[in-house]
């Protein structure tokens, strides 16, 4: 067997007596090393040894770091400054990545990094702390060959390093109370990718991002109007195959406060980008818009739109096809009419549903029922407007998957009545096609119809993210590993930024744990569960990949959190519902039980 190597000391020399300091540190680690070592040892363990000798140990010393511990299959190198060891770390990827270039996928080596800054002890050989454990932890996060930072690097370095960054949030890592401020860099030219190989630098169709618009003289409180017309815009650019546009939750981060379209160009991978605002003054209505190009960063068009407010669907009409028109002249006029919405026929139904989807996400019981509320009488003011009979679908289908449900056959059938009305009142709508797939697979396991409808969901809406990750979903339930990853990288891809990435990176999860890379699994639902951990579906895959390593005692902890969550959960019955085939259903459920979850 070959033998594990290690860092010859070098660069700075290793302090003699333990002491504190302030130190950047940088912690990486081979991705899917257990892998490489078992499908090719010798020829990992060499290959490793060489971009160690020759890549790794000269890049840190010569941003004045050095090596203070090595765990064979990664590293701890300390710093004295935030900026050389995230310069470093960025140095290092971009050399590695050159290196394996023409290496066959399945031998290449890429790494995870993170760099934090913390005062630690500093001793021989080691250092030790609160600091070390949270930069370990971080790691996890990264992309194979990104870098994760935390807040305090990410203020010292500020923009001095060509590279985007990318907010992940408050993240929860394990065995600490408190939650830790991450951000994700990418290097220059690199599409923006989170953890996992994908898709995206081919694409070369024109790319968009219309950010929130600003309601000038209106109430906090009434930011859903302008919200809503962003969203209508979204989703009649979306429908077109000829442009990559990024979901309107990745864009809520820049509500408020000035913004760089260069910046975001880069933190979104766009080339366009499209804001404005709204005022609303008695029944009359005037929307702004700039468009603009991030990578000069000048605006191409700037328009004015007026009217009243029984104008507004035309309005919105009228700036999607202008922005098409500006970026991709070349759709035809048929395609761009048929992706435009069909509006409601009454102004009530239309503010309701945008009331119900801020309560829809909040995920708590109170905001949830009053959803479930505002829907029920938007339908009551148009029983025609296809948009709200698929939220209420997506409601029951929330209600039955995480919230609880006394009854999910009841509700499931619900769920499937309002997924048809809503096909039936607009055929072509990516929404109603996708969530109609999902209810049919996810509550019904009526899997070939779900197939059906999630392929028209994503030929209708080709940058729908629901439509892919719903789509990735049905195909992990049926096993079909292959399609369910592509598809998953796909949701996550148009949805970089998303409040609610969370549910996306679980769905990828799944299916990573279908393929039976349980390392990439594990990835992806300890990133879901750290964004968000009340989510139930997120949790149990998380359980189910740490059972399928045989990291018991960790399985056993997130087992724990669940029933915190869900105190009546119990297998049988989850069983019976749970939309997995054999043999994976088998496998999950075993790996549930053994993580200590009741019968």
């Amino acid at each position: 067997m070959a033998r594990r190597g290690g860092f010859r000391q070098s660069g700075i020399s290793v302090v003699q007596t333990a002491q504190h300091r302030l130190v950047a540190i940088l912690a990486a680690d081979v991705v899917g090393y257990t892998r490489l070592m078992e499908a090719q040892e010798e020829y990992t363990h060499i290959s490793l040894m060489r971009l160690r000798l020759e890549v790794l140990e000269p890049g840190i010393a010569a941003d004045h770091g050095h090596v203070v511990k090595n765990t064979g299959d990664g590293f701890l190198a300390i710093f004295d400054s935030a900026r050389d060891a995230a310069q470093c770390a960025v140095a290092l990827q971009k050399a590695v990545a050159t290196r394996t270039a023409k290496e066959p996928p399945n031998r290449r080596i890429s790494f995870r990094m993170a760099v934090n800054l913390s005062d630690i002890i500093v001793e021989e050989g080691d250092i030790y702390g609160d600091g070390v454990n949270i930069t370990s932890r971080l790691q996890a996060f990264a992309e194979p060959g990104g870098i994760v930072v935390s807040s305090a690097v990410a203020q010292q370095i500020g923009r001095s390093l060509d590279v985007g960054t990318i907010d992940l949030g408050s993240l929860h890592l394990r065995n600490l109370s408190r939650p830790i401020q991450a951000f994700a860099l990418h290097l220059p030219g690199a599409q923006p990718r989170l953890v996992g190989d994908l898709p995206g630098g081919s694409d070369a169709r024109p790319s968009i991002a219309v950010l929130p618009f600003r309601e000038l003289q209106g109430q906090p409180e009434e930011g859903y109007f302008a919200d809503g017309i962003v969203d209508d815009i979204i989703h009649a650019l979306a429908a077109l195959k000829e442009l990559f546009v990024i979901s309107r939750g990745s864009t809520l981060a820049y509500r408020n406060g000035a913004f760089d379209v260069r910046a975001i160009g880069k933190d979104l991978g766009v080339r366009y980008v499209l804001h404005g605002s709204v005022r609303r003054s008695g029944g009359r209505l005037r929307i702004v818009t700039e468009l603009s190009d991030t990578e000069s960063g000048d605006v191409i068009s700037s328009e004015q739109y007026e009217g009243t407010l029984a104008d507004l669907f035309e309005l919105q009409d009228q700036i999607s096809v202008h922005v098409v028109k500006t970026i991709a002249p070349h759709v035809r006029e048929r395609e761009l009419t048929r992706s435009i919405r069909k509006h409601p026929q009454d102004m009530t139904a239309y503010d309701l549903v945008l009331q119900a989807l801020d309560f829809l996400y909040r995920m708590d019981q109170e905001s949830f029922s009053h959803a479930r509320t505002l829907l029920q009488q938007a339908i009551s003011h148009d029983p025609s407007y296809a948009p709200a009979h698929s939220y209420t679908a997506y409601w029951y289908v929330l209600r039955v998957g995480e919230i609880g449900s006394s009854d999910p056959e009841v509700d499931a059938a619900a769920g499937a009545r309002h997924a048809a009305a809503a096909i039936e009142r607009n055929e072509y709508d990516a929404l109603a096609l996708a969530i109609y797939g999902h209810v049919q697979s996810y509550l019904l396991k009526d899997y070939e119809r779900a197939r059906l409808y999630l392929d028209r969901a994503i030929a209708a809406g080709p940058s729908s993210a629901m439509a892919w990750t719903m789509s990735s979903a049905t195909h992990g339930f049926v096993c079909d590993a292959v399609t369910a990853i592509k598809h998953g990288e796909q949701g996550v891809r148009l949805s970089p930024l998303d409040a609610h990435t969370f549910w996306h990176e679980g769905i990828l999860a799944q299916a990573h744990y279908v393929a039976g890379d349980n390392e990439q699994a594990l990835v992806w639902a300890r990133r879901a569960v750290g964004r968000n951990e009340s989510i139930r579906f997120t949790t149990r895959t998380l359980i189910a990949s740490l059972a399928a390593l045989g990291k018991t005692e960790e399985a056993a902890q997130a087992a724990q959190h669940l029933l915190r969550l869900q105190p009546d959960f119990r297998l049988g019955p989850y069983g019976k519902r749970c939309p997995f085939r054999e043999p994976v259903l088998g496998k999950w459920l075993a790996g549930l039980r053994s993580a200590g979850l009741p019968e």
